[in-house]
């Protein structure tokens, strides 16, 4: 079977040639002034990064990654100490708890496919320090819960906000709850830049001037050496270009909300699917839509049905969770993780989409269940 039609999981050419007039203007403003590292248009970015997240400081950095593990090291964490994550995330969430030299404890999610907070309090144990949540596919998860067991038990919060620039849980913007949050710059992400590149936000004054550190050598904003650091800068050219799009990323998410509400229009009624939370599904989470992340029986044949229709889907980090990384040294069982590992698949979520690609990739879905 073949189509003419081709809708793309993600089209990144038009990242750059939809806005290219505007994007060359953006390099040859910082290009011609020889402002590649560390200028104005990256304390302008994090100024404005700051101010549209609500915390008090941002730092831009060479990645999420790099961000998370500058946040834990920042705190401290020391060989032995476990900080507890949902194995439905990224390897770099688990990652960087290893580089900042601790124990990664992956643990189940709950009904939103997020975090469980009755699995993260019945990991605790006397070496766990931390709770990592991931706000994912551009969901905030329960802070309250989180946040009331982090106290409960004395144990700090830092998040991974990769995917989660915009979204909010009652009101409060995912990476504002907790000690430190990262936040990607990825181009596929709502907010991309050409390139890998990151941002730490946080409110503690101390966290930021020892994130700060940590991320150019181990110099403060006078640029004194404090302590050993590290390169983790993000290029000027890259914080210029994240500038530009962030003055419009509201109507981004607008858009993106958009087309959630017509997949759950077009394909709530199909049994065969799990759809994630509508945008209007409950009024204490504002999600952004990094990805349309569902559960779908008979997901593979679905996966090849969609690709020799000209639809480009994904499953995330390659059908893998955190813990089913065996070669890593995880050993655990988390049933309800693996359960989603087999039936999760991505279907295009984008500016680029048009509503009639949105109506053309449910009819074909339709047309795989019902014939």
């Amino acid at each position: 079977m073949s189509n003419s039609r081709v809708v793309p999981f993600f089209d990144y050419p038009r990242l750059f040639l939809d806005h290219q007039v505007e994007f060359i203007d953006v390099v040859k403003d910082v290009a011609s002034r020889g402002a590649f590292i560390m200028q104005k248009d990256l304390r302008e970015f994090e100024l404005a990064l700051a101010s549209y997240t609500g915390a008090k400081h941002a730092i831009g950095v060479a990645n999420a990654t790099d961000g998370l593990e500058l946040a834990l090291m920042a705190i401290g964490i020391q060989p032995g100490d476990e900080v507890i994550c949902c194995s439905h995330t990224m390897l770099a969430t688990a990652a960087a708890i290893v580089t900042a030299g601790g124990k990664p404890v992956p643990v189940e999610l709950g009904w939103d496919n997020l975090i469980d907070g009755d699995a993260v309090e019945a990991a605790i144990t006397r070496h766990t320090v931390g709770i990592m949540p991931t706000q994912l596919n551009g969901r905030t998860c329960d802070m309250d819960r989180i946040m009331a067991i982090a106290d409960k038990h004395g144990l700090f919060v830092v998040e991974d906000a990769a995917q989660a620039l915009g979204s909010k849980f009652k009101g409060k913007a995912a990476g504002t709850f907790g000690k430190a949050a990262a936040i990607s710059f990825y181009p596929a992400k709502v907010l991309g830049c050409f390139g890998d590149g990151g941002g730490v936000i946080t409110s503690d004054g101390y966290m930021y001037d020892r994130v700060f550190q940590l991320h150019d050598h181990g110099r403060d904003i006078d640029g004194e050496v404090r302590c050993w650091g590290r390169n983790s800068r993000l290029d000027n050219l890259q914080a210029a270009i994240l500038s530009y799009g962030l003055k419009s990323y509201d109507k981004v998410v607008d858009r993106r909300r958009a087309i959630a509400r017509k997949y759950q229009e077009l394909l709530g009624g199909i049994e065969e699917l799990m759809l994630p939370p509508s945008p209007d599904a409950n009024a204490d989470h504002f999600d952004v839509y990094q990805n349309y992340e569902l559960q779908a029986v008979r997901r593979d044949e679905l996966r090849v049905f969609l690709r020799n229709n000209g639809i480009g889907t994904l499953i995330q980090w390659g059908g893998k969770a955190v813990h089913q990384f065996e070669r890593l040294g995880f050993t655990c069982r988390l049933p309800k993780v693996e359960r989603f590992f087999e039936r999760c698949i991505m279907l295009p979520m984008n500016v680029f989409l048009s509503d009639d690609d949105v109506v053309y990739i449910c009819d074909k879905v339709h047309k795989f269940y019902r014939g």
